[in-house]
């Protein structure tokens, strides 16, 4: 492939920078520059403003709503969202359950929760994960029986992120629990106001409120909110983890990261020079941007199959092996480069409003949050060491 942007694709850059210029509300922007805490409402506003323009669902078809984007479209409307300090797009609807609606949802599913996943009626959540079940997902134990016309459902999910914003969220359940693990595993759509449903959060390692436990206890789901047939839900969720991997992989943030990193090492100073020309310091930036830069590529040519109909499976863990790897080396240098300035952590810092200054340089204080952040996606999404083990039995069928 060519990896020279055309003048139509350059075009296309201008006008989506020029269109986030004068339409993204200043007020959320500088929220994401300082790395302030966003709402739910700051999330909607801007997804709001993406689907008036039409530009929201970037991986569903045109006739349900879809850009119609290609690969390389796509990688220009995410580089200059991200540049422009936007929020990002919460991927729960429009980049994980939209395109397994679309694959393998009925028609009446299709109807009813696409359209509300587009106008933000319905904000949704990833039931996943749970206790002893996370890198392991096949060993859930989150139990789903068959009453007739409805399931009842028990059981714990957790590391669910912005659950408490959710009023829908996707489960993986188990409804035959006599098959092979992978084999006896249902894809339910569940509204979070239903009796049984609890939310518990869980404070993170930078002291953020952005994952929780929903505990399921004798929940009952409509039949009709099963997505495809029962006990083939495994086939839907690895469907929808190899679109999470790859968005994990977050070569845009790190691009912008690595922006960051440089302009830091231009401030920062040590024998007098700025840390950028110390030649040990400057050569672990150049490593981690030639890493970053052929990531990028591989990452193109991943999406680009994908566009043309190929669903991306190992090249979607090794997107997230590299890339969780690239993000978290990136904080590691930033950590580095600040040195001892990058100690202070004062949760209130990240509230709208704060400009106290007096714990060091504005620069400095977003980088111990940036760096705890990051600790947890090489496990997320599934973790790394799973991925490698996918890669393995993918190449050689070990």
């Amino acid at each position: 492939m060519n990896f020279e942007y055309s003048e139509k694709e350059k075009l296309f850059r201008i006008e989506i920078k020029d269109w986030l210029e004068n339409t993204l509300p200043k007020s959320i922007s500088d929220k994401v520059r300082k790395h302030q805490r966003l709402s739910k409402q700051d999330y909607q506003t801007f997804m709001t403003i993406l689907n008036d323009k039409g530009w929201l669902a970037t991986h569903w078809p045109t006739e349900y709503g879809g850009t119609g984007w290609n690969a390389i479209e796509k990688h220009i409307f995410e580089e200059e969202i991200i540049i422009a300090s936007a929020p990002r797009i919460v991927p729960f609807g429009t980049i994980m359950l939209g395109p397994v609606l679309i694959e393998f949802g009925s028609e009446e599913q299709k109807k009813y929760y696409l359209p509300r996943i587009l106008n933000g009626e319905d904000w949704w959540a990833q039931g996943y994960s749970e206790p002893g079940a996370g890198s392991d997902l096949a060993s859930l134990k989150t139990r789903a029986v068959n009453m007739g016309d409805h399931y009842i459902v028990n059981g714990q999910k957790t590391w669910t992120t912005l659950g408490q914003h959710a009023n829908k969220i996707f489960c993986l359940v188990k409804t035959d629990i006599n098959s092979k693990p992978q084999s006896g595993i249902s894809f339910l759509l569940i509204d979070m106001d239903t009796p049984g449903i609890e939310v518990k959060p869980i404070i993170t390692l930078d002291g953020e409120h952005e994952v929780n436990e929903v505990w399921f206890t004798d929940v009952k789901v409509p039949i009709k909110n099963l997505v495809g047939k029962e006990n083939e839900g495994w086939t839907y969720a690895k469907y929808l983890l190899t679109f999470e991997r790859t968005g994990i992989a977050g070569v845009p943030y790190s691009k912008t990261a690595l922006n960051h990193l440089k302009v830091i090492s231009q401030k920062t100073f040590k024998n007098g020079k700025p840390l950028i020309e110390d030649p040990v310091f400057s050569s672990e930036i150049a490593e981690l941007e030639i890493d970053l830069l052929a990531m990028e590529i591989f990452n193109l040519r991943t999406v680009s199959a994908a566009s043309k109909g190929k669903a991306p499976g190992m090249e979607s863990s090794l997107l997230k092996i590299k890339g969780t790897l690239v993000r978290q080396r990136t904080t590691e240098l930033l950590r580095k480069a600040i040195g001892p300035q990058a100690l202070p952590y004062l949760p209130e810092q990240f509230d709208e409003g704060w400009n106290d200054t007096s714990i060091g340089p504005d620069y400095a204080g977003t980088i111990a949050k940036q760096y705890f952040n990051m600790r947890k996606i090489s496990i997320y999404g599934g973790s790394n060491e799973i991925q490698k083990n996918i890669v393995a039995k993918a190449s050689f069928g070990l």
